[in-house]
C-alpha cells in the first residue's frame, strides 16, 4: 500500500484549515485516512506557533515505513528539522524562459531598434557630408 503525509482540507468556504494526514494515496484528498498527525492554519501568521502544530514522533514512524510526504508537508517537515535541506533551485528549468512568441517578439523590438540607431548613426554623417 503506497502511504503519503498529506493536507486534508476542512474548515468553511474562504477559511482554509488543514489536518496533517498519513492516508493512503488512492484515496480521495478529504476522504478516509489512517491517522491525523496534525495540523495546519493558512490564515494565522507565519511566525504564530499554532499555524502548524505536528506530532513529529508519529511523522518519524510514518517516514520510517516508507510514507512519502507531499511537497508542501515536506517543507513544513524541514522547517521542524525532521527532514534535510532539499535544493530546488532546478526544480523547473524551463519555468523562467519566455515561449515562442514572447522570443519572436523580443527578436522583431530588437531589429527595429538596431535599425532606428543605424538609421540615427547614418543621418549626421550624411549632412556634414554636404
Amino acid at each position: 500500500m503506497a502511504m503519503k503525509i498529506r493536507l486534508a482540507r476542512g474548515g468553511s468556504k474562504k477559511r482554509p484549515f488543514y489536518r496533517i494526514v498519513a492516508t493512503d494515496s488512492r484515496m480521495p484528498r478529504d476522504g478516509r485516512f489512517i491517522e491525523k498527525l496534525g495540523t495546519y492554519n493558512p490564515l494565522l501568521p507565519k511566525d504564530s506557533e499554532e499555524r502548524v502544530k505536528m506530532d513529529l514522533e508519529r511523522v518519524q514512524h510514518w517516514l520510517s515505513k516508507g510514507a512519502q510526504p507531499t511537497e508542501r508537508i515536506s517543507r513544513m517537515l524541514e522547517a521542524a528539522g525532521v527532514l534535510p535541506k532539499k535544493d530546488r533551485t532546478n526544480q523547473n528549468p524551463k519555468r523562467g524562459t519566455p515561449g515562442k512568441k514572447a522570443t519572436d517578439r523580443a527578436e522583431e523590438k530588437a531589429a527595429k531598434a538596431t535599425a532606428a540607431t543605424e538609421a540615427d548613426a547614418a543621418a549626421p554623417e550624411e549632412a556634414s557630408a554636404e
